[in-house]
């Protein structure tokens, strides 16, 4: 089975559309919760994903295969089996971390030779390891191996550095497909993105975005933002790149962002986000409201009997207060992070949700703004 997506309608360059993959069909624009080593940060079970209208699963590619291994995971029927989550899963390719490790790392022709924050020891990842990796888990969406150059690089280290990733892709695409073939594959209608690099340059990344949508992949990535440039920088990386990406074809933003972030992608044809802000931010009592957001450690809630926020459908928020998960939080308690980090991943989920309608009823522009200048307000 190949993907299919259906490009429902546009609201400017805003998109609304469907994906049907071989673990369901989804809707898009989309956030996807970040299950670094499948599982979600702060005591969040699959069974929570699916009660704050979570529509699709990320995991990691370098972590899930240093700690506990992708062929244990494999033995136990894939990701899915062993999270017990039956939605997509899109894995990355561990090439975020080569950028991550650069002080640890060799890149060569061949792959990437680099060591393991864990305990040292030496790896190696290319296009097909890589592939193999991520094969094991039995990801619904798989990425490609690419390496991401710093926004700032210079452009003599970004031009052959894009090269080589397109021959990497190329590389992917071969070994997917021959993984695809083989009778134990966990799942052979596993779906490979690539992904767009190019730093800051315009020209590099429309060049780079015209070869790879060559290769007719089931979606396509921009990778490499929101890693040391502005967010002005990046709107315009993304306002030339995304339309020289297949219009018929999901278009993701990697590693993205805040609710404003994500607001200004869709207006520029993006379709799937994902980011640890939420999960990370909850940890801390840092928590997002259609008004901005509210330290839950301010000494001002100790006595705020109100919900998070007024209206929201969360399992925070539908029972506690203010004052309660403040009290949770400064007295160390689990619970206190559990539901912070579920407030803030069902803001998330049920942002996309009424992005989605606004485009359905052609009012994109008009949400946009006023959630923004709402957000940009002071929280009470």
């Amino acid at each position: 089975m190949s993907s299919c997506f259906k490009l429902i309608k546009k609201d400017g360059e805003a998109r609304r559309g469907e994906l049907t993959t071989v673990h369901g069909t989804v809707q898009t624009p989309l956030f996807m919760n970040v299950g670094t080593v499948a599982a979600i940060k702060g005591g969040v079970s699959s069974e929570d994903l699916e009660n704050i209208g979570c529509q699709v699963e990320l995991s990691n590619t370098y972590h899930l295969h240093v700690r506990t291994g992708d062929e244990l995971i494999k033995r136990f029927g894939g990701l899915h089996k062993f999270m017990d989550w039956h939605k997509p899963i899109l894995t990355d390719s561990g090439g975020f971390q080569v950028f991550s490790l650069a002080s640890m790392r060799k890149i060569k022709e061949e792959g990437v030779t680099f060591r393991s924050h864990i305990d040292g020891h030496k790896i190696f990842m290319g296009p097909e390891e890589s592939m193999r990796i991520q094969s094991n888990l039995g990801s619904t969406i798989a990425m490609a191996f690419d390496e991401c150059p710093p926004a700032k690089a210079e452009r003599e280290y970004v031009l052959p550095s894009v090269q080589r990733t397109e021959r990497w892709l190329a590389r992917c695409k071969a070994e997917m497909d021959r993984l695809n073939s083989l009778e134990d594959t966990i799942n052979i209608d596993q779906l490979l993105f690539g992904i767009n690099q190019g730093a800051v340059y315009n020209d590099i990344r429309i060049d780079n975005a015209k070869r790879i949508s060559e290769l007719d992949l089931p979606g396509y990535a921009i990778g490499g933002l929101a890693v040391g440039e502005t967010h002005e920088e990046m709107y315009d990386v993304i306002a030339h790149t995304a339309p020289f990406l297949p219009s018929d074809k999901p278009r993701y933003l990697m590693g993205v962002g805040t609710p404003a972030n994500i607001l200004e992608a869709v207006e520029r044809g993006i379709d799937m986000f994902d980011c640890v802000y939420p999960s990370r931010n909850g940890r801390h009592g840092h928590l997002y409201t259609h008004f901005g957001k509210i330290n839950i450690n301010n000494a001002k809630y100790a006595e705020d009997d109100r919900p998070i926020e007024e209206g929201c459908g969360c399992p925070a928020c539908r029972r506690y207060s203010r004052a309660y998960i403040r009290h949770l939080h400064k007295s160390g308690e689990m619970l206190g992070l559990r539901l912070c980090v579920l407030h803030n991943l069902y803001f998330y989920n049920h942002l996309m949700e009424e992005i989605r309608q606004s485009i359905d009823e052609d009012r994109f522009a008009s949400f946009k703004k006023e959630l923004l200048d709402n957000m940009n307000s002071s929280v009470e």
